[in-house]
């Protein structure tokens, strides 16, 4: 069955888009442990990130490195973030995390920051822009 970052590649479900390219998609996490939590994933499923071969790897943390520029522009913080767990959603992904103390960074399982769909929205328009 597919992963639900396939089913929102594939246009299934929505998502709060922040940037695209042929292999990547930057995303809102439904469930933000921050203001500003961001998802980066390959478009292609793979499970485990070791297991991504070395291009589309490399690739991957490039594009992220871009997003995370632009969420330093967006969002006030001290610095970025990332973590890579993998383990809720077997498709490799990366979390960034707007950082400001180690608060920001203890997954709960449960959103820490719950926002309106108009609020992610513009928040994910304004990083997409920030991005360009």
């Amino acid at each position: 069955m597919a992963s639900i970052f396939t089913r929102i590649v594939n246009g299934e479900i929505p998502c709060h888009k922040i940037a695209e390219t042929d292999d990547y998609l930057a995303l809102l996490d439904v469930r933000p442990q921050a203001y500003g939590h961001t998802l980066c994933i390959t478009k292609k499923e793979i499970d485990y990130i070791f297991d991504v071969e070395d291009e589309l790897y490399q690739g991957l943390w490039l594009f992220a490195k871009k997003v995370a520029k632009a969420l330093e522009k967006t969002v006030p913080c001290s610095r970025v973030c990332i973590v890579v767990i993998g383990e809720e959603v077997r498709h490799t992904h990366v979390h960034l995390l707007p950082f400001n103390s180690m608060e920001d960074v203890r997954f709960t399982g449960s959103a820490k920051v719950h926002l309106s769909q108009e609020e992610m929205a513009e928040l994910a328009a304004g990083i997409g822009a920030a991005m360009e």
